[in-house]
C-alpha cells in the first residue's frame, strides 16, 4: 500500500490586514511558502483568487450546500482558482510557492461567480497581480489604484475557464480513499487494495463512487491523474517522467489517455521559455 506523507506545518492564515472594502475592493497579498505548508479550512466574506507565480498549490473547497460536492484543484502558475465569498476552503502547498492571493470584495466579484472555478491566467492578469502586490503597490496614487482594480476585475470576468477540479465525496470512508489517491497519484493499487484501508469492501466502495460521485473509480482516478499531470507538463517535465509519476508504464499509454480526455496530446500543454502557453 502507498506510503502516506507526514502532515506539514499548519498556518492560521491571518488575512485581517488585507481585508478588501468598498473603497479598495481588490487587495493582493504575496507570500513565499515552503512545501507542505497547510492552511486549515476557513472562510471569509470576500472572494479569493488563489494564484502562485511559481510552485504548486492544492486548493480544496467544501460548499455548505448539501447538493454541491467538495472539489480539490491542483494549481500550477499558469492557472488560478476562484473561491467565492463565504466558501469554506483549505490550501496546501505541494511545491514551494510564491503565493499571490487576491482578496476581492463580495460586491465586486464577477457576476454569476457563485461556485469555484479554475481560470487561465493571462499575461496581462499576471502583470496586474504583480503591479498590485502590496509590497510594490503605490497606494498614494488612488487614480492608478482604481485603474489597476478595474483592469483586474475585467480580466477575471473575461478569463477562460477549465474544468480540472477533482470532486470529493462526503462519505468518510470514500473521502479517506480519495485523499489517499490524491497524495499518491503514481500508486497503481487496485480498488480492493485502496478499500482495505477504509474498512469497507470493494463492492461498497464501488457503490459509493457511483452514488456520491456519479462515476467509477477508474474514471475518477483519471481526473485525479490529470490534475497532477498538468502542472508537471506546464513546467516542461518530459512526458516519460510525467507518465511514471502518475503510474503509467509507458509514454504511449499516458499520451493516449491524455489525448482521449483533453482532446489533444500532452505535448501541447507545456509552456514556452517565456512562460506563454504553446
Amino acid at each position: 500500500m502507498p506510503q502516506r506523507p507526514r502532515p506539514g506545518p499548519t498556518l492560521l492564515g491571518d488575512t485581517d490586514p488585507f481585508t478588501p472594502d468598498a473603497a479598495r475592493p481588490v487587495r493582493v497579498r504575496a507570500r513565499d511558502l515552503s512545501a507542505d505548508t497547510h492552511f486549515e479550512p476557513h472562510r471569509h466574506p470576500w472572494g479569493q483568487l488563489a494564484y502562485c507565480a511559481t510552485g504548486i498549490v492544492q486548493a480544496m473547497a467544501s460548499p455548505d450546500d448539501p447538493s454541491l460536492q467538495a472539489v480539490t484543484y491542483i494549481v500550477p502558475p499558469s492557472r488560478a482558482v476562484w473561491i467565492p465569498p463565504g466558501m469554506r476552503h483549505a490550501v496546501t502547498v505541494r511545491e514551494a510557492a510564491e503565493l499571490r492571493t487576491l482578496y476581492i470584495h463580495a460586491g465586486a466579484a464577477p457576476a454569476g461567480w457563485t461556485a469555484c472555478r479554475m481560470i487561465v491566467v493571462s499575461p496581462l492578469l499576471r502583470e496586474l497581480i504583480q503591479a498590485m502586490d502590496a509590497a510594490t503597490r503605490r497606494a498614494a496614487e488612488p487614480a492608478r489604484d482604481r485603474l489597476l482594480t478595474d483592469l483586474v476585475l475585467d480580466e477575471l470576468a473575461h478569463a477562460d475557464t477549465q474544468t480540472l477540479g477533482v470532486p470529493l465525496p462526503r462519505d468518510k470512508r470514500l473521502r479517506a480513499l480519495c485523499e489517499a489517491v490524491l497524495r499518491a497519484p503514481g500508486e497503481r493499487a487496485t480498488l480492493a487494495e485502496w478499500a482495505a484501508d477504509t474498512g469497507a469492501s470493494e463492492r461498497t466502495v464501488a457503490r459509493l463512487f457511483r452514488e456520491e460521485l456519479g462515476t467509477t473509480y477508474q474514471q475518477w482516478r483519471q481526473q485525479a491523474v490529470l490534475a497532477h499531470a498538468l502542472p508537471m507538463l506546464a513546467r516542461g517535465m518530459p512526458i516519460g517522467q510525467v507518465a511514471a509519476a502518475t503510474g503509467y508504464a509507458s509514454d504511449s499509454a499516458f499520451s493516449a489517455m491524455f489525448k482521449a480526455a483533453m482532446g489533444h496530446p500532452p505535448t501541447r500543454w507545456g509552456l514556452r521559455a517565456d512562460g506563454q502557453q504553446r
